[in-house]
């Protein structure tokens, strides 16, 4: 079998060799590009409750050599942090929490810089320049709603990501706020679904190759090793051919002329693997090469559009890119061809073809760009990059955006809004599999907690009670938990002008109860193998939006350990 692309692992460029060994695993992930983007990160943690998921998931940044962390985190180490916290010990018993956990995850890589501010939230989160430092923000809950309203104006003004997130007994939650724009090129999709030869729109180089390389197989007069060793892209171009001399031109379309399309290539030579190989892949490959929605919606976004000197590069190529489509009726070739059965110095041959048009195809996109930047009077000494315009062209069928949506953030006294999303999440209410009402659990249990919160004026600082965290506060307080999720239900279905009738009114609501009790239950309390999990979790998205690869949760991830399930909503 030949050796394809996809087999050589990606090159790791001019690094220092040291970093290169110690790395070695995650730069096979994501690259020099996107181990440089972490090392130039600085994630600031706000730490509250038990504070245990938030340093789970410093420790998953910390050994893959994040730049800079800093831990914001007034608390001191109680007997009961040393229950749950791996990143303490015994001796750190009165000291501050943040210090001390810092210390001990600094220990688990020297390159990496750990920073503690033991300042009260309430009075660091007053000061102007106070999130300034930070390109990235992850707040645990229970947090002040004025502290999370602040961090949210911050992150949406300055567009620097930031994350919220709930770890509470078996139950957690993390939400992900991004810019308005926030595009991905490398999004790393499954191997079988980058194949694109083009087989319905062969160019001239590719179709000479097929016919030279299957001349003789129906008179008899190729040898049989030939006959074994035919590359099946060549074997399927050979047989379309055929079909469309039988069917006006016409390539095969519809399902029942593809499985037929699949009998003519088997009944070549059944006996022969590539024959077989030819057979399998008949489905996906024999697909018009149109661009994906996703890819379609980016084209037509105003940023695409109306591009200025100061456009970004994504929407520079972007808009290229759409003009090669327009022209071509098709997206610039990837260039990669998938391992098949063939002769080496044939597979090479092949091999060469699909690159030479791929950088052909790349050509014509930089010429478009290069034009583009004189149109728009784009300073000519920052020129956009090559290698950019050439890594989009290889993954322009799987460039994905994603739209920065707001936290959902709980006031006292006021009802949540789903605004444009009410319908699909009043929808999601009637499935019993949906995860919606741990959302909803959630969001009561935050406007309990901003309802019963102590002002700073007070106490001397904000005091925040959850629900549950009292000796005798179980009952009273998972029926004011509950009887705020069922007001969050009956919002939401009024606001999406619908209606649910019993028996399935009173299931959403008994649902919707149940984790409210589990969320009471738990006391604020966290456990660590939920925080553990919950940790990976969020150091996992955290990752995809600093290193800008693979499609980061939109916008809201939540997780039932009772149940041990996932889901994902756009809320």
């Amino acid at each position: 079998m030949a050796v394809t692309d996809a087999d050589v692992p990606p090159p790791l460029l001019d690094i220092p060799k040291a970093k290169e060994k110690k790395y070695d695993r995650q730069l096979r992930l994501w690259g020099i590009g996107g181990q440089m983007a972490l090392e130039e990160t600085h994630v600031l943690l706000i730490n509250s409750g038990s504070g245990v998921t938030g340093v789970e998931m410093l420790k998953n940044l910390v050994l893959p050599g994040v730049g800079q962390f800093t831990i914001l985190d007034s608390a001191v180490v109680s007997e009961a942090d040393l229950g749950v916290n791996f990143f303490l010990e015994d001796a750190s018993l009165g000291k501050f929490r943040a210090a001390e956990t810092v210390r001990l995850l600094m220990e688990l890589n020297p390159g990496v810089q750990g920073h503690a501010i033991t300042e009260p939230l309430e009075t660091f989160i007053t000061k102007d320049d106070g999130l300034t430092p930070y390109n990235l923000i992850v707040a645990a809950a229970p947090i002040d709603v004025t502290v999370l309203e602040r961090i949210q104006t911050h992150s949406q003004t300055l567009h620097v990501p930031a994350f919220y997130f709930h770890s509470v007994g078996y139950l957690s939650s993390l939400s992900l706020l991004l810019p308005p724009a926030f595009p991905i090129v490398d999004t790393h999709p499954d191997s079988t679904a980058t194949t694109d030869l083009r087989l319905l729109r062969p160019w001239p180089a590719l179709s000479r190759f097929a016919v030279e390389k299957t001349a003789g197989l129906e008179d008899g007069t190729m040898s049989a090793p030939d006959r074994a060793h035919i590359p099946w892209a060549c074997l399927l171009l050979h047989y379309l051919e055929q079909w469309k001399q039988q069917h006006d031109g016409k390539v095969p379309n519809t399902y029942k002329e593809k499985s037929e399309f699949r009998n003519l290539v088997r009944a070549g030579d059944p006996n022969e693997e590539n024959f077989e190989e030819a057979y399998a892949a008949v489905l996906k490959t024999l697909n018009p090469p149109t661009a994906p929605s996703a890819v379609r919606e980016i084209f037509a976004a105003s940023e695409t559009k109306q591009l200025d000197a100061a456009s970004p590069a994504f929407w520079v190529i972007a808009n290229a890119i759409a003009q090669f489509y327009a022209k071509h009726e098709q997206l610039p070739l990837p260039g990669a061809v998938p391992d098949m059965k063939a002769q080496s110095a044939d597979y090479i041959m092949l091999q060469n073809i699909y690159k030479s048009k791929a950088r052909d195809d790349c050509a014509e996109v930089v010429a478009s760009v290069r034009e583009l930047e004189k149109q728009t009077g784009r300073s000519p000494k920052q020129p956009v990059d090559e290698k950019e315009i050439e890594n989009f062209c290889k993954g322009a069928a799987h460039i994905h955006l994603v739209r920065g949506r707001p936290f959902q953030i709980a006031r006292a006294g006021q009802m949540i809004a789903f605004g444009d999303r009410a319908k699909a999440m009043a929808m999601e209410l009637t499935m019993p599999e949906s995860l919606i009402g741990l959302h909803i659990a959630l969001l009561a249990w935050d406007e309990y907690v901003a309802t019963h919160s102590t002002p700073a004026s007070q106490s001397g600082g904000v005091g925040l009670k959850v629900p549950g965290s009292g000796a005798d506060d179980f009952g009273i307080d998972t029926q004011r938990v509950t009887g705020i999720a069922h007001k969050i239900v009956d919002s939401l279905i009024k606001e999406a002008g619908t209606f649910v009738e019993d028996p399935e009114y009173s299931e959403v609501k008994d649902r919707v109860g149940k984790f409210c009790m589990e969320i009471v239950r738990a006391g604020g309390g966290e456990l660590h193998n939920i925080a553990s999990l919950t940790g990976g979790l969020l150091a996992q998205e955290v990752i995809k939006v600093i290193t800008r690869q693979y499609i980061p949760v939109d916008n809201t991830c939540l997780f039932d350990g009772v149940a041990s399930r996932t889901q994902v909503l756009r809320l």
